[in-house]
């Protein structure tokens, strides 16, 4: 890819896998310094117990022409977001784009649990870990990225404006975290505007994250197993794919466009003409409304 973000400074918040990893490996590709956060590493594992580390994400962004740079963050922890964003300021004096996409709450939310079933404490936990964390690190960062214009902010979330507006989202606390990113990235973008710096919200489709993989019980080469337990699991689509939405917003000499919209990989995707790594475009949020919700069978003839 042409290092088309060289010399420029972004920070992935929340990058320790899934979108975040994708999203920092392919600003790494375009050749942008990227600060990857998170609070897994090879010392110490967070809550979720996995595997994937931020020091294997900042060497794969490495390893992709960009440079790599993790550091140990606890977004609800308002004095590491703090020295996280004066660390960056003393080494370079400006941050070009921010992603937030901070989440963590895979464990937390019930499926179709009513908020008198959901536990109080996780379902509270998860707005924490969604809404909390993107504010505080947006409260210490934007002054940073406010000093010269041009910069991109991206919220990441599950779920188009329109989509989540018209659909229920597995339960109160899970909608309400979902939709409420998608809002604050509108809001955001009214305080920015003056400041020539623009920002969105952005969805992926259903992504084919580590932490999906394993639920289904196949890897990236053998996803289409699972295709017998889940038939609309062929719409999904890798990491890469949002990670290329965000580096083609980021290299647009005229992102502004999109200040304030609420945006899906797979829309971009056809404005941008990336693809996904196998070559192919999934458009999930249509396939969500014109296939799957419509009970139609399985097909992504049309959607990739």
């Amino acid at each position: 890819m042409e290092k088309t973000l060289r010399g420029k400074i972004a920070l992935v918040a929340g990058a320790t896998r899934g979108a975040g990893r994708g999203i920092a490996v392919e600003l790494g590709t375009a050749g942008a310094t990227v600060y990857v956060t998170g609070r897994s590493t090879r010392e110490h594992r967070s809550e979720m117990d996995r595997v994937e580390t931020i020091e294997e994400t900042a060497d794969l962004v490495t390893a992709a022409g960009g440079q790599g740079i993790a550091i140990q963050v606890d977004h609800l922890q308002k004095d590491q977001v703090e020295s996280l964003i004066q660390q960056i300021d003393r080494k370079h004096g400006r941050l070009d784009i921010l992603v937030n996409n901070i989440w963590g709450g895979e464990l937390l939310f019930g499926w179709n649990e009513k908020v008198w079933e959901h536990s109080l404490d996780k379902g509270l936990r998860v707005l924490r870990l969604a809404i909390d964390t993107h504010i505080i690190t947006s409260h210490y960062a934007l002054p940073l990225m406010i000093r010269e214009p041009g910069g991109l902010v991206v919220e990441v979330t599950d779920g188009t404006t329109a989509y989540n507006a018209e659909n229920y989202r597995i339960s109160v606390f899970y909608d309400l975290a979902k939709t409420s990113v998608n809002r604050l990235a509108f809001a955001q973008s009214k305080e920015l505007a003056p400041y020539g710096v623009t920002a969105v919200s952005l969805t992926p489709g259903w992504m084919r994250s580590e932490i999906m993989l394993d639920v289904y019980g196949v890897t990236e080469a053998t996803w289409r197993d699972a295709l017998d337990r889940e038939p609309h699991f062929v719409i999904s689509e890798t990491p890469a794919y949002v990670g290329r939405a965000v580096a083609a917003l980021a290299a647009d000499s005229e992102v502004a466009r999109w200040n304030g919209q609420s945006l899906s990989s797979g829309q971009l995707a056809g404005v941008y003409g990336f693809t996904d790594v196998d070559g192919s475009r999934p458009d999930a949020w249509r396939y969500a409304v014109e296939v799957q919700d419509a009970g139609k069978p399985a097909d992504a003839t049309g959607y990739r």
